[in-house]
């Protein structure tokens, strides 16, 4: 869930997302906290009744209803574009052992 509510924080503001960007090519989150959206929670228990995710032990993962949506809300080419654009630019390349790393900051403080 942290690193879902980093990417929904970073999504709202271009200087967010851009420090994101620097952190996935620098393999290295500087952001020492970001805020956490009650609307994100309520948006995937939503999800999760509708079929589209369901829970695993790690977080949650898409349904085969979920991929079908999402295949076919990504054929139209100028949904959530933006977005699309700068998320394939990080990739994978922000990992949970990084937000992890931030977030054990955050315990010991």
């Amino acid at each position: 869930m942290p690193r879902l509510h980093l990417f929904n924080w970073a999504l709202k503001s271009t200087e967010r997302i851009q420090k994101l960007v620097e952190a996935a090519k620098s393999k290295a989150l500087s952001m020492t906290a970001w805020g956490f959206d009650p609307a994100l929670a309520i948006a995937i228990g939503f999800a999760v009744a509708e079929n589209l995710v369901e829970p695993t032990s790690t977080g949650y993962q898409l349904t085969e209803k979920g991929r079908s949506f999402i295949t076919e809300v990504l054929k139209e080419a100028s949904a959530f574009a933006p977005e699309r654009k700068l998320l394939a630019e990080i990739g994978k390349d922000i990992t949970e052992a990084m937000v992890e790393k931030v977030a054990k900051g955050w315990e010991s403080a």
